[in-house]
């Protein structure tokens, strides 16, 4: 389970601050799948890291009673200077998994070869996502934080990637932030949106596509 209890999130700005979310509460329950619309900017990205963890909330609580992912496409905890495995191996430790079986996974699912052992600042970021996906998938989560889910590598990879994701979803929750529609359909059972620092709920999928096709994106039919 992960509670949001009036949760509030501002940046500084060049005068003042910039509100990102005011007051959120929301409860999202193991077994539900849910899709957080939002235009660019809106504050979906910072809202899967208050989530995850990797950034506290300026008041209000978060509370996590399940094992979390760090955001799927997310390559921010990466240490640059250092190679792949060797990232590999801190977040083992941190997750307290056995390295020797997480390694073998991700050597094999991420095709980067040599790039392993090798800095992750020499990386496309093509390769970059690869790692991250594979570590991701080496690891069994709870719920899923996933950014903006976007196909990596070439064909071949991607229905490589569709499969194991595809498998995950079985056992584990989706938590999915997107300003794409048809990725929130295509993965989700609930649709809510951020707009202007509130996370809103509506009484049905199509209510909530409408308002974000016409409030935030203004698309009139």
């Amino acid at each position: 389970m992960i509670t949001m209890q009036n949760v509030f999130k501002t940046y500084p700005a060049k005068h003042g601050r910039r509100r990102i979310l005011s007051g959120v509460s929301y409860e999202f329950r193991p077994g539900v799948n849910v899709g957080i619309l939002g235009r660019n900017g809106a504050g979906k990205s910072t809202m899967l890291r208050l989530i995850g963890g990797s950034e506290a909330p300026d008041s209000g609580k978060i509370t996590r009673t399940s094992k979390i992912s760090w955001p799927l496409g997310f390559s921010g905890g990466f240490n640059m200077k250092i190679s792949g495995r060797q990232n590999l191996r801190f977040i083992c430790r941190l997750y307290n998994e056995d390295y020797k079986r997480v390694c073998a996974f991700v050597e094999d699912f991420s095709e980067l070869g040599e790039y392993m052992d090798m800095p992750v600042t020499t990386y496309s970021s093509g390769m970059k996502a690869k790692l991250t996906f594979g570590i991701s998938m080496a690891f069994q989560f709870d719920y899923y934080l996933i950014d903006e889910l976007t196909g990596v590598g070439d064909a071949v990879f991607r229905k490589k990637s569709q499969a194991y994701f595809d498998e995950r979803r079985k056992s584990a929750t989706l938590l999915v932030v997107s300003h794409n529609m048809g990725t929130i359909k295509t993965y989700c059972d609930k649709m809510l949106v951020l707009h202007d620092g509130n996370l809103l709920d509506f009484s049905s999928n199509e209510e909530a596509e409408k308002f974000y096709n016409e409030t935030c994106c203004g698309i009139k039919k």
